[in-house]
């Protein structure tokens, strides 16, 4: 009986999809870009400012930290242990990447770190879980990126220009739309006991905890959530063979 080989794609294909999977995402994330570029002048960062950091950094929620941060005088190396624990999310991402990407070259693993967002992980994911070929999975990886970095970008100005034109826009309950888009990230995942407990977990400390200082209640309700969903999938894996040999 002959098995069938994992689909494999061209280059460009791949490209195409990915940044196809990720359309979706940024409706959500393109009022977040847009808010960052309309607070970015009223904060005290120049346009030209404000379009550098997020062509550099890259990262939604760590430039409206900085941005806070900047606006009320605070020391550059707070700034960085703030953003770094608002982030640390993505070492979480990347270890769930490593064993899909430890094929590729390192200037390869460069551009994937650099362009690894909530939504591009999302998506990419999905296409892991579908797809077992990893051959040209990472142009599938750049597909989604490159969108999302140019929407970034592009909003970015929008916001800047706006913002000129509309002082209060900023007031306009915008950012509402990026919530609906993480929960549309996560409601996919929710299949078993441990993947909802997690979630349950999480969101009920990231609501309790939403006062700490330095956004520590996310890092406390990341690591609660996991380490909730975790235990609870070990213990499940525990139990399997128990059941099976009662059976038997």
């Amino acid at each position: 009986m002959s098995t069938r080989s994992p689909v494999v794609l061209q280059p460009s294909r791949e490209f195409i999809a990915g940044a196809s999977a990720t359309i979706p995402l940024l409706i959500g994330a393109a009022p977040f870009g847009i808010i960052f570029g309309t607070l970015a002048e009223p904060n005290g960062l120049s346009a030209l400012a404000a379009v550098l950091m997020s062509v550099v950094v890259f990262a939604g929620a760590s430039q409206f930290i900085a941005l806070g941060l900047l606006a009320v005088g605070t020391s550059v190396p707070i700034i960085i242990a703030t953003t770094f624990v608002l982030n640390f999310r993505h070492i979480l991402y990347s270890a769930n990447l490593v064993s899909k990407v430890k094929h590729l070259p390192h200037y390869w693993r460069a551009i994937m770190a650099f362009g690894l967002t909530d939504e591009t992980f999302a998506a990419v994911n999905n296409r892991y879980l579908q797809l077992g070929n990893l051959k040209n999975a990472h142009w599938f990886y750049l597909g989604s990126f490159l969108a999302m970095y140019t929407n970034w970008i592009t909003c970015t100005f929008i916001g800047l220009t706006l913002g000129n034109i509309f002082p209060e826009m900023h007031n306009w309950g915008l950012d509402f739309a990026m919530s609906v888009t993480f929960i549309g990230m996560v409601i996919p995942y929710l299949k078993n006991r441990p993947m909802i407990a997690a979630v349950i977990v999480s969101a009920a400390l990231a609501v309790v905890s939403y006062e700490l200082p330095h956004k520590l209640g996310l890092l406390l309700a990341s690591f609660s959530g996991i380490a909730v969903g975790l235990s609870l999938m070990m213990l499940e894996n525990r139990r399997r063979p128990a059941i099976k040999e009662s059976t038997s």
